[in-house]
């Protein structure tokens, strides 16, 4: 059957009414947990413990990507992190869905870091998923492993690793009350201290909804409202003040929150809370080395790349169809980033333009 295809008005990623898990807010949370879970022999033997329980094993032959010929070394060879926002608080914690895809690549040697968003609505076929195998969205193939047992995270993994035809070495997949507990046990008094641009409101998932105001000026935000204030993008106000502009703020108040020597010790806390919100194949000793990597890195080493494309309406389910020049683009980046040679057989998971 020919499928008939709807270009949508709306701007790209737009239009998107579900909460979604925005790129900065994820980076955030990856560099608190590496910069706390280092601090110290008694943090290592606490996060050691604590990761036991975040621990999982994506069954991979050799403990390495299919699309690697050798595991990688952390701290000594370029590697790549899938970062994984999900949202399971309206399922009770089940059959949770990949909210927001980040992949983040380190190189070592020259201290850089190189950032891609994976569009959450990207139509995508989904393999090893039984009945549900086909094109899907590609956020739906967290779900779909832990609904036929192939494993969420697992899935969720190969499916972006054949979007984007590059190796992804290790994941971190976190929850919204993972994010929320830990920016209140950085600052349980006062929260994190940012200046608000410009005022405006959002809802509160916590709160059936009720509205969080904030005002233009200094402001200490705890979780709650700072997880409102990093995922707003549908009030009048981000035209001007934009969500981008406002998680890059509170990325910089975050981290120089993290570091600082009072809320340092709270590691303690933050590393209990590990084996309930976040999932992932990183040891202690791994996520030492990256903690090591990350904080002699400087903001200019870090870079963002996105993947082109546009919304597109199919049978009535709104849909992003990557660019397919773009998509390679992207992929030849990453890999030579990554010391790969680029692919000359290019091939994507991905319904392309």
């Amino acid at each position: 059957m020919v499928e008939s295809r709807v270009v949508s008005r709306r701007q790209r990623h737009g239009g998107n009414k579900k909460r979604r898990w925005p790129r900065r807010l994820l980076i955030v949370l990856l560099i608190i947990v590496l910069i706390v879970i280092a601090y110290g022999v008694y943090v290592y033997y606490k996060a050691d413990s604590a990761l036991n329980d975040s621990q999982v094993d994506l069954g991979r032959s050799g403990g390495k990507s299919a699309l690697r010929d050798a595991a990688v070394r952390i701290g000594k060879d370029p590697i790549s992190i899938l970062i994984l926002g999900i949202e399971n608080y309206s399922t009770d914690g089940q059959n949770g869905r990949a909210d927001s895809q980040i992949l983040v690549t380190v190189n070592p040697k020259t201290n850089k870091m190189k950032i891609v968003t994976i569009p959450r609505d990207s139509r995508v076929q989904i393999n090893h998923a039984g009945q549900y195998t086909g094109m899907h969205k590609i956020n739906a193939a967290y779900t779909y492993g832990d609904l036929t047992g192939y494993g969420a995270d697992k899935l969720q993994v190969e499916t972006v690793e054949k979007m984007l035809d590059v190796p992804i070495d290790k994941f971190v997949a976190v929850d919204f009350d993972g994010f929320r507990d830990i920016v209140d046990i950085l600052s349980p008094n006062k929260g994190i201290k940012i200046n608000i641009k410009q005022g405006f409101y959002e809802k509160d998932i916590y709160n059936h909804g009720k509205r969080i105001y904030f005002q233009a000026g200094p402001a200490h935000l705890n979780g709650e409202q700072a997880l409102a204030f990093v995922r707003m993008r549908k009030r009048a106000v981000n035209a001007t003040y934009s969500r981008d502009e406002r998680q890059r703020q509170f990325l910089r108040a975050v981290i120089n929150q993290a570091i600082s020597a009072r809320t340092i010790f709270k590691v303690g806390a933050i590393t209990d809370i590990l084996g309930k919100h976040v999932d992932t194949n990183l040891d202690a000793n791994e996520i030492y080395a990256l903690e090591r990597q990350y904080s002699s890195m400087k903001k200019s080493s870090i870079k963002t790349t996105n993947i082109g494309g546009q919304n597109e309406n199919i049978n009535g389910v709104d849909y992003f169809i990557p660019d397919g020049q773009s998509l390679q683009n992207v992929s030849n980046k990453l890999r030579k980033f990554l010391n790969l040679r680029p692919d000359p057989n290019f091939s994507t998971n991905a319904d392309t333009q």
